[in-house]
């Protein structure tokens, strides 16, 4: 999924992200040929021209060629890459003192834009944002067919990747991807507006719609929807697939490589109806189209809404925005009637790669090598609430994730829809469809339509 937030998804995102945000997912469980659930002992991504280049920070379009005769290592990320970077790039230097870093952080829409194009153009930075899988522009697949990328299968952290994981990680049998874990999407809700209105969380879609009345009814908007930034629009129907879809058909991924499925005759049509319910019923914020993901944050964060269908890896920037972190929770959004039949998505987040003409590889690969000491995986995934592709001793994650564990133990987790999808055409038509669902200018079979038009492009 790809995703991107402030100035970082989405996915993605892609979301994107997604779209999205900005940070970010687990990928493929059941191998190249398709879909299978996850484990957790087996155990975001998020989507230019002219405009876009014009509005980045210098270090993003600077050309990799700065400072590449003394060294100097660029890195380029979406903004919820931002805090474990930082963090991370801190305690590096500390051992290698001599290294200097160009770092830059902008949204996903943006670095996708610019990167992709750089890296064409082999002026791109030495370490860059990557997403998993396939579906998206600036994803592993996308950017391995195309010889883009600096195979890291020679370095240690590689060996712990669960197999299940292959095709988030690696291309043709080669590793591509840095990723720390993955993350989960389900509801980022206010605690204090749940207990001013005596609600706890739902867990059935009944019982969804129950709460969200009394919310509505009390003056508190129940899902704050930011859905003018693309990878936003994915998430709710993230959340409600793996129940519409995948409990009933697990090889539906297969089936639509297939050509036999598509997602207009699917379960994705109860899903998109049930995210078109939602509006109907008045639960949304006031015009959803017009609101960015950081108002979405805000609103969730100062009590004006109750909740927001997000993905973990952006808790981080909803408990900064609140006025204390202890204020939010996080539930799994139910898309069924049976709570002990929920599925849920889950996707390994949003990473890093290295340029395949990266003017300081071996500096960019002993900087990803650092990255995938077991300590680091931990840090990493802690600043992003996700869970660590692998564990050790000390590994201890988010509690805000407890209440998902379970169901990612009895193996009724997802990957992020997009990480299976053939192309990167059907993620941008993913949000257009639900911008355009949203604004009344088509229907559910309308939107879905357009994305089974986008499934058939090749590559």
């Amino acid at each position: 999924m790809t995703m991107g937030s402030r100035s970082e998804p989405g996915p993605v995102p892609g979301l994107s992200t997604a779209g999205g945000t900005g940070t970010g997912t687990a990928a493929r469980a059941g191998g190249a040929g398709g879909r299978g659930t996850v484990s957790r002992r087996g155990f975001l991504r998020i989507g230019g021209g002219a405009a876009a280049l014009a509005a980045l920070p210098p270090a993003l379009t600077a050309c990799s060629g700065q400072g590449g005769g003394s060294g100097q290592i660029r890195v380029v990320g979406v903004a919820d890459q931002q805090k474990p970077m930082d963090e991370l790039l801190a305690e590096y230097r500390r051992t290698h003192p001599d290294d200097r870093f160009s770092t830059s952080f902008a949204p996903t829409d943006q670095v996708q834009t610019v990167v992709r194009t750089q890296l064409a153009g082999g002026n791109a930075p030495d370490v860059h944002v990557l997403f998993p899988g396939s579906g998206s522009a600036m994803s592993m697949v996308e950017l391995a067919r195309a010889g883009l990328l600096t195979d890291l299968g020679d370095q240690k952290w590689t060996e712990g990747i669960p197999e299940n994981f292959d095709a988030a990680y690696r291309y043709e049998g080669k590793t591509y991807l840095y990723s720390a874990g993955s993350s989960v999407i389900g509801a980022i809700y206010n605690k204090k507006v749940f207990a001013a209105a005596g609600l706890q969380p739902p867990r059935t879609w009944a019982a969804l719609l129950d709460v969200c009345a009394e919310l509505k009814a009390r003056g508190v908007v129940p899902i704050a929807l930011g859905a003018q930034t693309p990878w936003v629009t994915q998430l709710i129907t993230y959340a409600l697939v793996p129940n519409a879809v995948y409990a009933e058909n697990a090889g539906f991924d297969r089936e639509m490589a297939a050509g036999r499925a598509t997602f207009a005759g699917s379960g994705w049509a109860d899903a998109m109806g049930r995210y078109q319910e939602l509006q109907r019923r008045g639960f949304f914020n006031d015009n959803p189209n017009g609101t960015t993901y950081e108002q979405q944050t805000a609103l969730v964060a100062g009590g004006k809404a109750a909740m927001a269908v997000q993905v973990s890896a952006v808790l981080s920037n909803f408990r900064a925005a609140a006025a204390s972190p202890d204020d939010l929770g996080m539930f799994p959004f139910p898309g069924g009637d049976d709570p002990g039949r929920l599925w849920i998505p889950a996707g390994i987040v949003v990473g890093l790669g290295v340029a395949a003409h990266a003017r300081n590889t071996a500096k960019a690969k002993e900087l990803i090598a650092f990255l995938g000491q077991q300590e680091n995986i931990d840090r990493w995934a802690t600043a992003v609430s996700a869970i660590p592709f692998k564990r050790g001793p000390s590994t201890r994650i988010d509690p805000v994730l407890d209440a998902f564990l379970p169901i990612i133990d009895s193996n009724r987790a997802v990957p992020f829809m997009d990480q299976s999808w053939p192309n990167p055409e059907v993620q941008p038509a993913h949000f257009v469809a639900v911008q355009e669902l949203l604004a009344g200018k088509t229907d559910v079979r309308g939107a879905l339509g357009r994305m089974d038009e986008a499934y058939r492009k090749k590559s």
